[in-house]
């Protein structure tokens, strides 16, 4: 069994500091179990960034209902903590039917808004704020290919033909919606290898660029949001066709 102070502890050998802004990826069944459950693992978090530090988390939802910002579950792929981190007292959300994030701490408004309604993962989107405030990445053993800032690679990365999608969204505030967005379920291209994104990962891990320990009982990455999507971009600029 671990503790909020124990965990709080590892984020700190980790590399995680007071004042950074930290979007979290992560799997509470890999973390083992943690007295307090969730929201230990929250607290724990902000009580290494303290009141300077800002977390984010993406939340999406779930497919079937009209979307509303504050009482719409998370999408269940991103796992049970964001769900937690949702209705986590002070946490603020934007109003985003295809990219909806929660942020707590000093600079969740600044990062959450506003956010672009078509091509909400490019410029002037949340992640690409994040980058810009030197932002870090904290993976607690989350799947492959969970790594949301590849998306905003995606539309820096100068490549060719890059797949669009138009998507309908229903939403209690303002009814039907169209948005329109780089492909961020299949990507932008087909990848003759597979899944791209999962493999931007596993060559960014191992050029040994990120700081690397254990936090709970999995293994635990942090990484430099700015970096990371240089790396991707450039690497899809090798990798993917131009035309």
């Amino acid at each position: 069994m671990f503790t909020k102070e124990m965990i709080a502890k590892q984020l700190q050998d980790l590399g995680l500091s007071a004042g950074d802004n930290v979007m979290v990826h992560a799997s509470l069944r890999k973390l083992g179990k943690v007295a307090g459950g969730a929201n230990s693992v929250i607290e724990a978090i902000m009580a290494v960034i303290g009141s300077s530090g800002t977390m984010l988390m993406v939340l999406g939802s779930r497919e079937g209902n009209a979307f509303d910002a504050k009482t719409s579950p998370s999408d269940p792929e991103m796992g049970r903590l964001a769900e937690e981190f949702r209705k986590f007292l002070g946490v603020e959300v934007n109003d985003h039917p295809a990219s909806r994030f929660a942020a707590l701490g000093k600079n969740s408004k600044w990062l959450l808004n506003p956010a672009p309604l078509h091509d909400y993962h490019g410029e002037s989107s949340v992640l690409q704020r994040l980058v810009e405030i030197s932002g870090k990445v904290l993976r607690l053993a989350p799947d492959i290919d969970s790594t949301t800032l590849t998306h905003y690679a995606e539309y820096l990365a100068q490549v060719s033909p890059k797949r669009r999608v138009r998507k309908k969204y229903t939403t209690k505030r303002l009814g039907d919606v169209y948005i329109e967005s780089l492909d961020d379920c299949e990507g932008i291209q087909d990848w003759p290898h597979g899944d791209y994104f999962s493999q931007i990962l596993l060559d960014y891990l191992a050029g040994c660029r990120i700081l690397q320990g254990q936090v709970g009982g999995c293994a635990a990455d942090l990484l430099d949001a700015a970096d990371f999507v240089r790396f991707a971009k450039e690497w899809m600029e090798r990798n993917l066709e131009s035309s």
